[in-house]
């Protein structure tokens, strides 16, 4: 069974920066592309980045530029580095996965499994 820890979280102020963790265990798919997504209250879950085992990255628009992932495959980590950071970034922020069929790790594809995630807020 596969499961992710996230951690990092918390308050800060417009234009702060925070760093967040995932740490994965149990069995993934070789090459997995691994994902931070995020949730608002009264908004839908989006995808914030992805990256796949090569280590090609994807973003959504509204992070790109502030927003970096990264990851630590031997030590299963993927990480997010949240930079310039907006009210509008505030939610619960988790990790998941998703195989990398073709190499494809778009964040409009279907991802699995997820942690119980950390809460990022954003002040004015």
């Amino acid at each position: 069974e596969v499961q992710f820890v996230e951690s990092g979280g918390g308050s800060v102020t417009n234009g702060e920066s925070l760093s967040l963790s995932c740490v994965a265990s149990g069995s993934l798919w070789n090459g997995a592309c691994m994902a931070w997504f995020r949730k608002a209250p009264g908004k839908a879950a989006e995808g914030v980045a992805a990256i796949r085992g090569d280590g090609d990255t994807i973003y959504a628009e509204n992070v790109k530029g502030r927003f970096t992932i990264s990851q630590d495959r031997n030590k299963a980590i993927v990480y997010l580095q949240m930079q310039n950071l907006r009210p509008e970034d505030s939610a619960l922020y988790y990790c998941r996965a998703r195989p990398a069929h073709n190499g494809n790790c778009s964040l409009a594809l279907v991802y699995y499994y997820r942690g119980q995630g950390t809460q990022v807020t954003v002040s004015p």
